[in-house]
């Protein structure tokens, strides 16, 4: 069965290379951006970890862990994570989840039922610190993970989860932000002081300090 969005992740526990993981108490009260690979040493996700590393600073910054995991065993992610430090210049710096068995794999429907059943294919997962699942990618083989866009959806999350508005298309954190139209005219009164701009009944525009 697939992940649906608004969904309690599942929890497991597993072997990774920071040590054996429940995963509901690994996360704690942390965001979690969860992403498989469909085995080591393949070119297009050594980049992607090389990225995931380099952007630690920023994941912290979102009070977001990140956690990765391919359907190989942990020896082997010990030797691809040495060629990810000498080719991308980053060393990994968050567990690589081992699942030679594929029980996760399986769990987070990782595995698709019409491709190679020994490899997992390529998803992300954005899981909030109540465990719900906020976000669900899937690329195709040959197309390297966007992180930024990941990020970007880590700050609309976290701003819409403040405030009652969503983020319109191509949002950058800093721009104008759309009250929801479950809000009335006159809730938005108190909760948006500052004034908002209405192009419509439905469409209406607000500044935020912390967008």
């Amino acid at each position: 069965m697939a992940i649906q969005l608004g969904q309690i992740a599942p929890d497991f526990t597993a072997d990774t290379t920071a040590g054996s993981i429940g995963f509901h108490e690994w996360a704690g009260d942390s965001w979690v951006v969860f992403f498989s690979h469909p085995k080591d040493f393949t070119p297009v996700c050594t980049t992607e970890l090389g990225e995931a590393a380099r952007l630690k600073p920023e994941f912290d910054k979102r009070n977001t862990k990140v956690i990765g995991l391919s359907v190989d065993a942990l020896d082997r992610h010990a030797g691809w994570e040495a060629d990810i430090a000498e080719t991308q210049g980053s060393a990994v710096n968050f567990p690589m989840i081992a699942d030679p068995e594929r029980k996760v794999s399986t769990l987070y429907g990782m595995i698709h039922p019409e491709a190679d059943p020994s490899v997992t294919v390529r998803t992300v997962f954005v899981i909030d610190p109540a465990k719900k699942v906020r976000l669900s990618l899937t690329y195709p083989p040959s197309t390297g993970r966007n992180f930024h866009e990941v990020l970007r959806v880590l700050d609309s999350l976290q701003l819409t989860d403040r405030h009652k508005v969503a983020t319109p298309v191509n949002w950058q954190p800093g721009q104008r932000a759309i009250i929801v139209p479950s809000v009335s005219d006159e809730q938005a009164k108190e909760r948006f002081p500052q004034g908002w701009e209405a192009q419509k009944p439905y469409l209406r525009w607000v500044e935020l300090k912390d967008a």
